[in-house]
């Protein structure tokens, strides 16, 4: 997954499938969700992502990754 960030045109782009032509967009309320062939979600990008979120989204990312383990 890659999160990016253009403070020039003020664009947030949150891309999970790399390498995977997109076959289909949907915009929704300035939110663009981009999908595969297979309806699997390529990215979304948020549209004057700064009046959306924060003026600079990227300055508090949180990152987390929870995976269960399995029991023994």
């Amino acid at each position: 997954m890659k999160i990016e960030y253009d403070p020039k045109h003020d664009l947030m782009n949150i891309e999970f499938l790399t390498d995977e032509p997109i076959t289909e967009s949907i915009e929704v309320g300035g939110i663009i969700i981009d999908y595969a062939h297979d309806n699997k979600i390529v990215s979304i990008e948020i549209l004057d992502a700064s009046e959306r979120t924060k003026k600079d989204p990227l300055s508090q990312l949180d990152f987390s990754v929870i995976r269960e383990t399995a029991a023994a």
